[in-house]
């Protein structure tokens, strides 16, 4: 290990759950696995080649229970993982001429593996690649790591929970500055075109979201040349990544004065939304929030529209375990960080908390969400 680099990962964690699998050694293929074990943060089109499952230029780490991990990578992404990882050890292959599992049989013998019970991420690992390693180690027991992990990755250490935090600060301010400039006449696009752009300005890795009108039918489509007038009100959702840990916050806005039926209606999702963050405390059971929430609505004669109501974060990825969602028998630990969403179509606020064995801390505070957005200087007609 490069002890000059601080690990962020939950390693004491990671090797409890191996024993407890009866693992010798992981290997990491998965964006968000890749990045939370070695440090290394791809962006562009090198991030690409982490999500594709069907990458010839894969990047792979080898983490044993016992022994040095190592990082299998082609000439193209080798000068970032040497600049940023803690990993030491990097081994080389030939993109699109040896397959990244072929050099990974290599290390995997060298490291007296070839016999051993390793896991794998059996959803980021395509059948041909899982029938390749089989074929050149027939030996080796592969288990099927993807749920461990995200047992792993769903308790934060305090160097990650920071990471989030000033992930979360920035985007606040971003959305601060961002609304500032709004005004009636501008389209869906250009706000949405002017949050990516100062979320780079401020440092952020990448980022991406929706921004949409109440008067776009169709959430998640992308935005539109839609022309914003006064009355309209603003759904955000964004997630944007520092040093590969997202801030991510939904924000609402509105051009002029809240009607009477738009205060109404945010103040009751806001009700529900934050009567929901309290009860995010170690020991509650995923799927009766869920549950709550289900309640809450119907007892204002709301339909509930969304899949889940949260989800954990964590690194490259800002959707993780737990997914907070219907029947979900996980129980809520004190450590996990969580992203809570429960939303009436266009009314989306979202915060990311840390769960406690008491109330849970409020990690994005930068942005007083009592009351939207208003955009000033603009008169209800």
């Amino acid at each position: 290990m490069n002890r000059q680099r601080k690990i962020t990962a939950n390693v004491d964690r990671l090797n409890a759950l191996m024993d407890e699998a009866g693992l010798d050694a992981v290997v990491l293929r998965s964006g968000q696995n890749f990045t939370y074990l070695s440090g290394v943060v791809y962006p562009g089109t090198l991030a690409r080649h982490q999500d594709l499952a069907d990458s010839t230029r894969a990047v792979l780490l080898l983490w044993p229970r016992h022994g040095s991990p190592v990082i299998i990578t082609n000439k193209t992404a080798v000068g970032l993982a040497r600049r940023d990882s803690w990993v030491e050890q990097i081994e080389m292959y030939e993109g699109y001429v040896q397959s990244p599992y072929e050099k990974l049989a290599e290390v995997l013998t060298d490291a007296g593996l070839a016999g051993a019970s390793v896991g794998l991420e059996q959803d980021y690992v395509s059948a041909r690649d899982w029938a390749c390693l089989q074929k050149l180690l027939p030996g080796m027991r592969m288990v099927n790591c993807t749920a461990l992990m995200d047992r792993v990755r769903w308790i934060k250490t305090a160097d990650e929970v920071q990471r989030i935090q000033r992930a979360a600060d920035l985007l606040d301010e971003v959305y601060l500055e961002v609304f500032e400039r709004i005004r009636p006449g501008d389209t869906e696009r250009k706000i949405h075109a002017d949050m990516m752009a100062t979320c780079l300005s401020k440092g952020f890795e990448w980022a991406h979201g929706i921004l949409n009108s109440d008067k776009n039918p169709i959430p998640y489509a992308g935005e539109s040349d839609y022309t914003l007038r006064v009355g309209d009100v603003i759904r955000t959702d964004y997630v944007a990544y520092l040093n590969g840990y997202p801030g991510h916050q939904s924000r609402n806005v509105i051009l002029g004065q809240p009607s009477a039926a738009q205060q109404t209606d945010y103040k009751i999702n806001l009700d529900i939304y934050r009567s929901t963050i309290d009860r995010c405390r170690a020991g509650t059971v995923v799927g009766d929030l869920y549950q709550f929430v289900m309640t809450e609505f119907e007892k204002n004669n709301w339909s509930y529209n969304s899949l889940l109501v949260g989800h954990g974060v964590g690194a490259w990825w800002h959707q993780q375990e737990p997914i907070l969602r219907r029947g979900s028998e996980i129980v809520l630990e004190e450590g996990m960080v969580l992203a809570l969403e429960p939303h009436k179509d266009h009314w989306h606020v979202q915060d990311m908390i840390v769960v406690r064995q008491d109330a849970p801390t409020l990690l994005s505070a930068q942005f007083n969400t009592d009351e939207p957005f208003l955009v000033q200087g603009t008169v209800q007609l």
